[in-house]
């Protein structure tokens, strides 16, 4: 429209017309992408996965030497951590006071 044309400087109005637009819109194929997801999701699983054994691997050997009544009894992560925390503050405290 000849308002329209008025408010638009006349480069871009050309630019419009004879050119289609470019950036990332469609230009790589969908299967590619979800290929890449999938690949992207996959490798960010396998990270938490080993990041979660080496947590639990930690865990298990704090509570190897930890003391525990009775013996066989396997904590949670929180109770471990906890625990831990108490018997630190505790054989702090004994180290005081010899």
């Amino acid at each position: 429209s000849p308002a329209r044309s008025a408010l638009v400087p006349r480069d871009t109005a050309a630019r419009r017309k004879g050119k289609a637009r470019r950036g990332r819109g469609k230009a790589r194929n969908e299967g590619l992408l979800s290929k890449q997801k999938r690949s992207r999701r996959m490798k960010a699983n396998d990270r938490e996965r080993n990041r979660m054994h080496h947590l639990n691997s930690a865990l298990d050997a704090l509570r190897s030497v930890l003391p525990t009544f009775p013996d066989d009894a396997k904590l949670t992560k929180i109770e471990t951590l906890r625990f831990a925390h108490n018997y630190i503050w505790a054989l702090t405290q004994s180290l005081r006071l010899a």
